[in-house]
């Protein structure tokens, strides 16, 4: 999927209007009438926000001429998930990279705690609590 169809995606599903029609879609085909009653719109307003759907490739429209039924398609959805998969993966890369060195500054700074511990920033209640430790050694 090419960045701007990606783009179009993003930018249709921006509007909650829109994304109330792709969770009603996906229970099932609807017409446009039946899309519109729960937002107490005209069809013509409806249609407006279909075809930014249309146009994203998140909804299609069969031939029928008397119902038009609007289909949703999910196959794009498994190209968005892809990309913020991607995205989320890297993101708990670098936050497992974080805590390891939080690990390694903790340790460094309270060489008597295992690693693992709270990687807090020490208080200065902290420091008072272990210079009265050292002094009691």
């Amino acid at each position: 999927m090419a960045y701007d169809e990606l783009s179009r995606v993003f930018a249709a599903l921006a509007d909650p209007t829109r994304r109330g029609v792709v969770a009603r879609l996906a229970t099932g085909d609807a017409t446009v009438g039946e899309l519109a009653s729960p937002y107490g719109m005209t069809v013509q307003a409806v249609s407006k926000h279909l075809k930014v759907l249309e146009d994203a490739g998140l909804v299609s429209r069969t031939g029928d001429s008397h119902r038009r039924p609007c289909h949703l398609e999910a196959n794009v959805f498994d190209l968005m998930t892809g990309w913020i998969e991607r995205y989320r993966r890297e993101a708990e890369a670098r936050f497992a990279r974080l805590d390891g060195v939080l690990v390694d500054l903790d340790a460094l700074d309270n060489p008597r705690r295992t690693p693992g511990h709270s990687t807090r920033p020490h208080s200065t209640a902290t420091k008072t609590t272990n210079s009265q430790e050292e002094k009691r050694s």
